[in-house]
């Protein structure tokens, strides 16, 4: 039997849910499900070794490095992840494999914190560089947000020459509540959970939102330094804890297997209790020198495990099953039933998909369920206990018609998806307005959710065009005060008019075409650079864009192939929207080849993402730390005697200027 299409099937899907998880922070499955996908997989391997490729999932870390915080940088000391174990069987087998080596190994047990993996660099005692995982080999530099983070230190009290500590960034639970309240008042998505949170957050090209935020970090581990904190990891923690002031995990030494288990159930036990979420128990080697006996692979540090707990379940009663409308029109049922507590926080709703979901648990009013959460603060539905249905209990039915304007419902084709076909629909035409004008998309300034609705309920807004009409109805507005007094109103005008210059990819965002998002928008607008090329692509044209798979391509094809999309797009053309990316912006090759560092202050860039920008146009890179590769660092203070400059004079790279590197371009200071 050929094995080769259902290996590439599910490796495609693995590959789709990581990029969700580690990309996009919006994870459309439980950790369960995807850790059971990923065993399927290792087992399809191990029996079929000659389906494996290089770039399998069981080969790679991690997502792809995100440019958004910052500019990329190459670990000084890769970021590998941990080997996952779903057994106390497996955990037994490990240890006596380490024992049967090295007879006198100790083993550190600690919390498996769900956060954002990060490593700080310290030089002479100040911190120089943080850097997220990325792929493990290369990440971003995330220095200026990590230094707003309550919990890292920035200046030692005592000056190790060269110091890098790894640890988790993470977001307990009442900043996180905090966080989705505030989403939720302006209109904005919900974050799914606080690991999703944290790590969308720590990537924000803007400090003073993660300081607002509130983000969190538990140093577990020392990555490279002085003999004294690389003999012992226990040791090594108590040190940054005792003698540096750092906020480490709490870890437990232990002798032996049953040490070991007892802190693993221990730790189990109060999970419920944290005021953050945990995925698991780290089991570490304690002798430091001994780790490099036990490899793991490519991809997993030596001489670690970690353990995954089972999800916690428990059952509640279905009172009542209420129906919401998506932007896209998509009918989302979801199950309110008695309050429970899972993993520490109180739970009462879980969404029930689609009708396929619901018919296959068969799950109605009355019914009792089992409730599940695995590390993630949405619950899922796992089953229905059939022992407890009532007498009468009947599977719910999703009605034929839209909860909210009572037009038909449709089923999309190959999908389990019912949407309201009504183009005018006031829930899918609110939802649409918030997304077009948010920050990732049109970005216009004092359009809240409350003054959209009020547009929206007075008529002046029937779909996103008539935002550019506004401007018509000018006095109305002031004397009803839909979008407040005479100066707000001149305000939100002006923020009107000024996003009609805004790049095409802002618009594309703004459509809310399923599955397509800000970074997805900029690669496709890259690709088409116009509108109009974009919407006569064919399918076959717009799977050859990069990172644009079927899914989305039919997403696309559909939306632009729709009569009132089409009529749409013309009167947003008519009212003066950019449809097209600026033929003078093309770029060039003149960079290709050369990576650039930059550092210390900007005198002609208001921040340094625009000189990014800028090196990436003329096809150079920029990384985030000097190395041999690097072409030239981009400092206005060359003699300074700072970390990177003297890396960089030491290997024989030349410091230039902003001016220095602008002439060079041929562009003017």
């Amino acid at each position: 039997m050929d094995y080769t299409a259902e290996y590439e099937k599910l490796t495609r899907t693995i590959k789709y849910h990581m990029r969700k998880y580690y990309d996009e922070d919006t994870p459309e499955i439980s950790d369960r499900e995807y850790d059971e996908l990923m065993m399927r997989l290792k087992d399809m391997e191990k029996e079929h070794p000659e389906l494996v490729r290089d770039d399998s999932p069981t080969r790679i870390i991690g997502g792809s490095t995100k440019r958004t915080a910052g500019v990329s940088v190459e670990h000084d000391v890769p970021m590998l992840s941990i080997r996952d174990v779903f057994s106390k069987e497996e955990v037994s087998e490990w240890v006596n494999e380490v024992k049967s080596v090295h007879p006198d190994a100790l083993f550190d047990v600690e919390q498996k914190i769900d956060g954002l993996s990060m490593s700080i660099r310290y030089e002479k005692g100040r911190l120089v560089m943080a850097e997220t995982r990325g792929d493990g080999h290369t990440g971003e530099d995330v220095t200026e947000n990590a230094l707003v983070i309550d919990d890292v230190v920035e200046t030692l009290p005592e000056k190790e020459d060269y110091l890098e500590v790894r640890g988790e960034v993470y977001m307990n639970h009442e900043s996180f509540e905090k966080t989705n309240s505030e989403q939720e008042l302006y209109g904005k998505r919900l974050f799914a959970n606080p690991r999703n949170c944290a790590a969308g957050t720590l990537r924000q090209l803007d400090s003073a939102v993660v300081r607002h935020r509130n983000l969190s970090m538990f140093v577990f581990n020392v990555q490279k330094g002085s003999d004294a904190y690389m003999t012992s990891h226990a040791g090594s923690m108590q040190m940054l804890a005792e003698r540096l002031g750092m906020k480490t995990v709490p870890t437990k030494l232990c002798r032996d297997i049953d040490e070991i288990m007892k802190e693993i159930d221990r730790i189990g036990e109060m999970r419920g209790e944290l005021p953050y979420d945990i995925d698991g128990a780290v089991i570490k080697v304690d002798n430091i020198a001994y780790r490099d006996d036990f490899p793991a692979g490519s991809k997993y540090t030596s001489g670690h495990i970690a353990y995954k707990y089972p999800p916690e379940e428990k059952e509640s009663v279905i009172r009542s099953i209420e129906l919401s409308v998506g932007m896209t029109g998509r009918i989302n049922p979801t199950a309110v039933f008695d309050p429970i507590r899972l993993c520490g926080t109180s739970v009462s709703r879980a969404t029930l998909h689609n009708q396929d979901f619901i018919d296959e648990l068969g799950i109605g009013i009355g019914q009792t369920v089992i409730v599940y959460k695995s590390g993630e603060i949405i619950p899922k539905i796992k089953g229905v206990n059939k022992e407890k249905a009532p007498k009468d209990g009947e599977v719910f039915k999703i009605p034929d018609t839209c909860p909210i304007c009572a037009f038909p419902v449709r089923r999309e084709k190959d999908s389990a998806d019912l949407r309201c076909i009504n183009p005018e629909c006031s829930a899918k035409l609110m939802k649409r307005i918030v997304n077009f004008v948010g920050r990732d998309a049109m970005d216009i300034k004092g359009l809240g959710a409350e003054s959209i609705k009020a547009l929206l309920d007075e008529g002046y807004i029937r779909d996103i065009s008539d935002i550019y009409t506004l401007k018509e109805k000018r006095d109305e507005l002031i004397s009803k005060g839909l979008v407040g007094k005479e100066k707000n109103t001149a305000k939100l005008l002006e923020a009107i008019e000024a996003s009609k210059v805004n790049p095409p990819e802002k618009l594309l965002t703004g459509l809310s075409i399923e599955n397509v998002g800000r970074t997805s928008a900029r690669t496709i607008m890259k690709h088409f650079r116009t509108f109009d090329a974009l919407m006569s692509a064919s399918l076959e044209e717009l799977t050859d864009v990069r990172d644009v798979g079927e899914i989305t391509a039919a997403s696309i094809y559909e939306f632009f192939r729709n009569e009132e999309i089409a009529k749409l797009m013309e009167r947003l053309k008519a009212y003066g929207l950019n449809m097209a990316s600026d033929e003078t912006d093309t770029g060039d090759d003149v960079l290709a080849g050369r990576t650039y560092v930059i550092t210390g202050d900007l005198a002609h860039f208001s921040k340094r993402e625009d000189l990014v920008l800028l090196i990436e146009k003329h096809g150079g890179k920029a990384a985030g730390s000097v190395s041999k590769k690097t072409y030239a660092l981009i400092n206005n203070d060359a003699m300074s005697n700072s970390g990177k400059n003297k890396k960089a004079k030491e290997l024989g790279i030349p410091v230039i200027t902003e001016e220095e590197f602008l002439k060079e371009l041929g562009e003017t200071p």
